[in-house]
């Protein structure tokens, strides 16, 4: 979703945002009754369709639970701009400000129009002003291969076989992405830097995931070379022993590289730096064989954020065939991270592996001979699966 841009304002500032959520980005969980008050922002392209059916899965979620949910439609992006001039508007901050949770949906327009003001440095504004505004310091990229989708995955059969779930934890607003940048004629400088208390916020949460998975961090660094990589593993090591039940292990990037592609079972939770984690998590998202399929989550100080993988893909936009499961599973992130709903969330996963093993598909993941379910009725199908398994 872009490269972030240099964070302006002290490094201390951060450490003290960092060290007040040092307990590893978990959000204040609210009680089982209270409303939940969620910002619902569905952007561009193909954003306001898949949007829609993961608003119909929530909706599922409480006649299903009886939990409640009080949403909230806001304008960003592109959609904004028509509307205010802006891509992210003071009213949707203050929409997000409020909420317990945004769910987001994407931003972007066609390519050719990438200079008009309507699109020009959207995606930079609207979405670094909220990882700024909330200090959306860890990033959730899970990839899964589902088995009845095993012929879109460039994995071999065999490696397959074994089960990919692997969940990328990446630290989000500090490295190289967000040090000094500068160039001065023939030379070029470009600084990497992080604090214990930045590293700490994505290694705790880490923890705490590999706790409700399979219990096993993988911290990956170039600690053979990089001194902020040392200190990644300074941090580690002193977080670990809060965590007996969970195993951890370094890997080298290098090899973290390698073996995500060659024996991707191997890994539960995967935890890394800026760089190295935008990096790793995007090769993740081909293990599964589309973005459609691809969630993710950015964890703050007091909102945490739920999107897409992918993009708003405007090419298809209006014409009722994107598929709405990341938006789905987004969804899903949500209600674990944010609201501590572990079995609601479960419900959902399971009832769009369901949809999936019936046959459903839309055309980014049509097998050969498959007939194209569209957007609406691939929505419809989970929500459906959905009341069959919590019967």
């Amino acid at each position: 979703r872009g490269m972030p841009t240099r964070l302006k304002g002290p490094m201390l500032a951060f450490a003290v945002r960092a060290a007040r959520s040092s307990a590893g980005c978990q959000r204040r969980l609210l009680s089982s009754g209270a409303p939940k008050k969620i910002a619902v922002l569905p952007g561009d392209g193909i954003g306001p369709e898949v949007m829609c059916e993961a608003l119909k899965v929530l909706s599922a979620v409480e006649s299903i639970s009886g939990a409640k949910f009080v949403t909230s439609t806001h304008a960003i992006g592109g959609a904004a701009w028509d509307e205010t001039g802006e891509h992210l508007p003071a009213s949707t901050m203050r929409a997000c400000e409020e909420a317990d949770a945004i769910l987001f949906g994407s931003i972007g327009g066609p390519v050719e129009e990438a200079d008009h003001p309507k699109w020009a440095n959207a995606e930079r504004n609207a979405l670094l002003g909220l990882r700024k505004a909330f200090n959306l310091a860890v990033n959730l990229r899970p990839a899964v291969v589902y088995p009845m989708l095993a012929s879109l995955s460039p994995l071999r059969p065999d490696i397959i076989a074994k089960g990919v779930d692997v969940l990328v934890v990446r630290e989000l607003v500090g490295g190289i992405y967000f040090g000094e940048h500068k160039t001065t004629g023939d030379r070029a400088i470009d600084v990497m830097e992080y604090s214990e208390a930045q590293i700490a916020v994505a290694l705790n949460f880490a923890f705490e995931a590999a706790m409700k998975r399979r219990k096993h961090v993988t911290v990956v660094d170039k600690a053979n070379v990089l001194d902020c990589s040392r200190l990644w593993r300074k941090v580690a090591n002193q977080i670990a022993p809060k965590y007996p039940d969970v195993k951890m292990e370094f890997m080298l990037v290098d090899n973290a590289a390698m073996q995500i592609i060659r024996n991707p079972s191997h890994f539960d939770v995967l935890a890394t730096e800026n760089m190295f984690g935008d990096i790793l998590s995007d090769a993740a998202s081909v293990l599964p064989g589309s973005l459609g399929l691809m969630p993710s989550a950015s964890l703050g100080d007091s909102v945490h954020m739920y999107e897409p993988s992918g993009g708003s893909a405007p090419d298809i936009a209006g014409k009722g065939i994107a598929n709405p499961i990341a938006q789905v599973l987004s969804t899903a992130l949500m209600l674990r991270y944010s609201f501590g709903m572990e079995a609601q969330a479960v419900l959902i996963e399971k009832a769009v592996a369901g949809v999936l093993d019936d046959g459903l598909r839309t055309g980014d993941i049509t097998l050969p001979g498959e007939k194209p379910t569209s957007t609406s009725a691939l929505g419809d199908a989970i929500v459906a699966k959905m009341h069959a398994l919590s019967k």
